[in-house]
C-alpha cells in the first residue's frame, strides 16, 4: 500500500507556504509520502474539495472509500471513516464507503468551514 498526504497550495503562495507543523507531523508517519499540490491540481484529479478528505483506491484504480477520517473537525480517535479504511485494507467489508469530511473548502476559501453538530 502507498499513502500520500497532499498539501494544496493556493496560486501566488510564498515558497514553502505549506511547510507547517501539520506537514512535519504527516512526514513523520512511516510509509507516508508528503507532497506539495500546487494550486490543487492533484486534489481536483481525485475530486477532493475539502481539507482532510481521504480517498482509498485499489490497485486497479477503483475508488473504495472517500470521506473524512475524523468524527468532527480537529477530532482525534476512532471514527467511522478510519474504521472503514482499516476494514478495507484488511480485506473486510466496511460499514460505510463514504463519510462526511469536516474541514475547510479547498477551492472556495471565503466559504465557512463545515463543522460537526458537536461543536
Amino acid at each position: 500500500m502507498r499513502a500520500y498526504v497532499l498539501f494544496t497550495t493556493p496560486a501566488g503562495s510564498a515558497e514553502d507556504w505549506e511547510k507547517t507543523d501539520l506537514w512535519q507531523s504527516a512526514a513523520e508517519i512511516p510509509g507516508v509520502s508528503v507532497v506539495k499540490d500546487s494550486e490543487g491540481v492533484e486534489a481536483r484529479l481525485f475530486n477532493a474539495v475539502t481539507s482532510g478528505q481521504t480517498v482509498l483506491y485499489d490497485t486497479h484504480g477503483r475508488l473504495l472509500f472517500s470521506g473524512g477520517v475524523t468524527g468532527s473537525r480537529g477530532h482525534f480517535g476512532d471514527n467511522t471513516g478510519q474504521g472503514a479504511i482499516i476494514s478495507i485494507v484488511n480485506a473486510e467489508d466496511p460499514e460505510r464507503t463514504e463519510t462526511s469530511v469536516f474541514g475547510c473548502p479547498l477551492f472556495n476559501p471565503p466559504s465557512e468551514c463545515k463543522v460537526s453538530s458537536d461543536e
